[in-house]
């Protein structure tokens, strides 16, 4: 049993039954009575998104998920298709699946398929990925110490704000946590 102090951004949880994600989380005190958590929860099995308050001291159960390496094929419609690097077992997602990280990932990037009882439930990224720029407008010279940032299109439709002197093709980290461009990389 996890109480409310062993609550962190990105663990996983069954409440009532159900499979979710903590996607934020504050704690709240006000001047009198309890504290109190409030967390962002994402439902796993259906994407949705929902609000949760709950007393300081409450237990949930946390839930143990199997981690996979598999390596990103294609996207289909609504689906993401993945190869398992160890059995070359094709697995198939859906777009509620897979969520937000599919702008983080490119074609046979390998990533974390995280299952619960073999049920392919979520996937976990690097904390940084290397994508390439694909629109922005131009850089000009002299920009490199301003300080102003300009929106970035990269490889995957993620779109970044970026320094200046970013330009068309170069390539760039991004922290797949915030989403926030963190360097150009040579």
């Amino acid at each position: 049993m996890i109480d409310t102090g062993g609550i962190r951004k990105g663990i996983t949880l069954d409440i009532d039954g159900k499979l979710v994600k903590v996607i934020e989380f504050s704690h709240n005190k006000q001047g009198r009575g309890s504290a109190q958590l409030r967390m962002t929860l994402r439902d796993l099995r259906t994407g949705s998104l929902t609000q949760q308050t709950v007393q300081a001291g409450a237990k949930f159960n946390p839930v143990r998920l199997e981690r996979r390496h598999v390596q990103y094929l294609y996207p289909e419609g609504e689906h993401f298709h993945f190869m398992d690097t160890e059995t070359f077992d094709q697995l198939v997602l859906d777009a509620r699946s897979v969520g937000d990280t599919a702008k983080f990932i490119k074609e046979n990037d390998v990533v974390d398929l995280l299952t619960y009882d073999e049920e392919p439930i979520d996937i976990e990224l690097p904390t940084a990925v290397n994508l390439t720029v694909t629109d922005t407008d131009p850089g000009l010279k002299g920009d490199t110490a301003s300080g102003a940032t300009k929106p970035a299109t990269l490889e995957t439709g993620l779109v970044v704000s970026v320094p200046l002197f970013v330009n068309i093709g170069d390539m760039v980290k991004v922290d797949t946590r915030s989403g926030d461009y963190l360097e150009r990389v040579s």
